[in-house]
């Protein structure tokens, strides 16, 4: 069943989170993250780590003018008074020294605090200090990193063919995540570790990033939000004006706004709303 979207352009919303854009990479989705901003307003924006890749930049320079204009939609957010929080990750680690400074008008903290109009109160932060890995053996979420850039440039070409061939477009890491065992291990071990150390913070949940799986769910009274990213999936999250989390698909949403002029919601629809 086709699915009816929940917004329609230009919908303002009380919050949004985006996280794992990787700017400096060559499968940054920033198109469809400048036509998503385009799109929609808030009060309040937050970039929740990794929004640079650091790492790759590192290994070769890659800089399109996509990813300058992405960078010059979060400045004219910021310009035209959204609040904006940057809030680093792991592959953006260098951005951390400049906590409590704010650069072209955007804040840049270590973590937040943000309460919903319900008045729920979660913790933003990017994730990867609850990554196992990272903390311990760096050197192999380096080695990690190779794989999943391998699986994305095996993705171009495979869709590539998909494409001659009049199928859909299909991710090998979005299958992994779903089918693996040591991948859907892995997730769910983050997921319980997350909501692990939220639990007693007299808090009600968390919204992360870091593992590319978006994701909303009670997990033993803890709400675990994860937003997900703009590599493979192009998501974010967005509180609704009643203090709702709803999961965005832009990718999916801005297809279906093709074809519905007036959309309409459909009752068997899963709004991915809490």
């Amino acid at each position: 069943m086709t699915a009816v979207p929940t917004a329609t352009p230009h919908r303002k919303y009380r919050a949004i989170f985006i996280s794992d854009l990787h700017l400096g990479t060559r499968h940054c989705q920033a198109d469809l993250f400048v036509e998503f901003m385009n799109k929609h307003e808030a009060d309040r924006i937050y970039l929740v780590g990794d929004i640079v890749d650091g790492w790759r930049l590192k290994k070769s320079w890659y800089w399109p003018r996509s990813h300058d204009d992405a960078v010059q939609m979060i400045r004219k957010k910021a310009h035209l008074g959204t609040r904006v929080s940057y809030i680093p990750g792991n592959h953006d680690e260098f951005v951390r020294r400049y906590a409590g400074r704010r650069i072209e008008g955007v804040e840049i903290l270590d973590r937040a605090i943000h309460t919903t109009a319900d008045g729920r109160r979660y913790l933003v932060t990017h994730g990867d200090q609850y990554d196992v890995v990272i903390q311990n053996a760096k050197w192999m979420a380096y080695l990690g990193d190779c794989f999943y850039e391998f699986a994305l440039s095996t993705n171009t070409w495979l869709n590539w063919v998909r494409g001659r061939m009049g199928l859909k477009y299909w991710s090998l890491g979005a299958f992994a995540k779903r089918h693996v065992k040591s991948f859907v291990n892995i997730i769910g071990d983050f997921e319980t570790v997350v909501a692990r150390e939220i639990r007693g913070q007299e808090l009600d949940g968390v919204i992360c990033g870091h593992i590319h799986h978006a994701m909303s769910r009670e997990m033993n009274g803890i709400h675990y939000v994860n937003i997900g990213d703009w590599v493979e999936s192009c998501t974010a999250i967005v509180e609704h004006h009643d203090g709702a989390l709803e999961v965005l698909y832009w990718e999916e949403l801005s297809q279906a706004l093709e074809h519905y002029s007036e959309p309409a919601l459909d009752p068997e629809y899963d709004k991915r709303v809490f």
